[in-house]
């Protein structure tokens, strides 16, 4: 079976345009015109991608984003308004891997989609050991599962690929540049926005207090960091 997508989208020629686009690339791609359509076929169908529109009946798209990430971390892209700088915010707050903003081209929609995927595979190898732990975190490399105090934490696609660059890079200090392409792409390299509400979204469900994190530390005009401790270690 081929990549399924999920269009979300009450304009009909919105659903259209993306659906044909991406047809046109080999994905396979299944519609719903609103939220409650969206969460049921999220759960019934398990699509590889969903493209979320902002303004919808019923369920909003930030809404909508926020339950799926209830239960499911597919990865998730926000279609917002022109110049909505505020709904681009709220919808990687509530868990978007990322955006595309109305009108877009076709090229650039399938470059994020492309992009978002690739993020999305995280059963690549990212050391030779299976687990990291750092204090009270625990990560399963082989299975993408992170665990804080023995507990399941549900991370976005794109959140753990963020959290493993810090576990790859323990005690050095990574750029907000070298985070933004390493992750999202040389074409986000000055997209600081979109490193700040992620990094403070991991923060949320990471730390036991965000505002005095542990595992992933600000060094003000340098960058972030996850910092050494005693317990971290690989293995």
């Amino acid at each position: 079976m081929g990549t399924r997508i999920l269009v979300v989208d009450d304009e009909v020629l919105y659903q259209h345009l993306v659906k044909v686009n991406l047809e046109a690339e080999g994905y396979e791609v299944i519609t719903a015109s609103n939220g409650e359509e969206a969460l049921e076929t999220v759960a019934s169908k398990h699509p590889d991608m969903v493209i979320l529109d902002v303004m919808m009946p019923r369920l909003d798209g930030w809404t909508t984003c926020e339950r799926i990430r209830q239960f499911s971390s597919v990865p998730i892209i926000m279609l917002t308004a022109k110049g909505e700088e505020q709904d681009r915010v709220r919808g990687l707050n509530v868990g978007a891997d990322d955006y595309v903003v109305k009108p877009f081209s076709a090229t650039e929609l399938v470059a994020r989609v492309r992009a978002v995927l690739r993020r999305a595979k995280t059963s690549e190898q990212v050391g030779q050991n299976r687990y990291f732990a750092h204090g009270n975190l625990k990560i399963d490399f082989a299975r993408a599962e992170v665990w804080k105090d023995s507990k399941p934490v549900y991370l976005s696609a794109t959140e753990y690929r963020l959290l493993i660059q810090f576990a790859q890079h323990i005690g050095q200090v990574l750029t907000a540049e070298e985070l933004l392409t390493a992750i999202w792409g040389p074409q986000y390299s000055e997209d600081k926005e979109i490193l700040w509400v992620s990094i403070a979204r991991l923060r949320q469900k990471l730390e036991d207090n965000p505002h005095s994190p542990q595992h992933i530390v600000t060094r003000s005009g340098l960058g972030y960091l996850m910092p050494p401790i005693e317990k971290s270690n690989l293995g």
